[in-house]
């Protein structure tokens, strides 16, 4: 594995467990020699993301749409920084850059990039692992709507089937790259 695409927030979160594991899932990846993939902003966890790879010497590329650029939320000193038209772009790319792909906490935009590249996984576009980075549980209800929509008989597959759910950041990457 050589490339992981991370999905996270562009805000820290209320508890400072969020910061912590961002700076240790991403310090356990540049440890590993493995570049990260993210959404080329400097600000929430994203901002945490590319300066803690930064002081790692790790290799971090950015993928900003043009409006979020225009925002002046974009990390102009990472190693590489695409800049793209729209999101659809956004998520296509760093779909193509990477070999797997982490959800840390987030919004609805982190959740709506980790569902679809799960979808493209479920219908055959791609084979690359995805994985939920659960800090502080907070993936719980989500997960538990996973397992409602298994039970009513709207999923082709379980979420342990299509996804590694993980709360530590050294196991996730661990059974990440295991599964890869």
């Amino acid at each position: 594995m050589k490339r992981i695409a991370i999905f996270c927030g562009s805000k820290m979160g209320n508890e400072p467990v969020y910061e912590q594991a961002a700076r240790e899932l991403t310090e356990a990846l540049v440890k590993k020699g493995i570049e990260i993939v993210y959404g080329g902003g400097d600000v929430g966890l994203m901002g945490v993301v590319a300066e803690t790879a930064l002081e790692n010497n790790g290799i971090i590329t950015g993928v900003i749409p043009d409006k979020l650029y225009e925002m002046e939320v974009a990390h102009t000193g990472i190693t590489k920084l695409y800049r793209v038209k729209d999101m659809h772009e956004r998520k296509a790319l760093m779909a193509d850059l990477s070999d797997g792909f982490i959800a840390l906490p987030g919004g609805v935009g982190t959740l709506e990039e980790m569902t679809e590249v799960m979808t493209w996984a479920q219908i055959g576009y791609h084979n690359k692992p995805c994985a939920f980075l659960n800090t502080k549980g907070y993936y719980d209800h989500f997960i538990a709507f996973f397992d409602h929509m298994e039970a009513e008989g709207f999923l082709y597959k379980s979420l342990s089937d299509q996804a590694i759910v993980e709360s530590e950041p050294v196991e996730l990457i661990a059974r990440l790259v295991a599964k890869s």
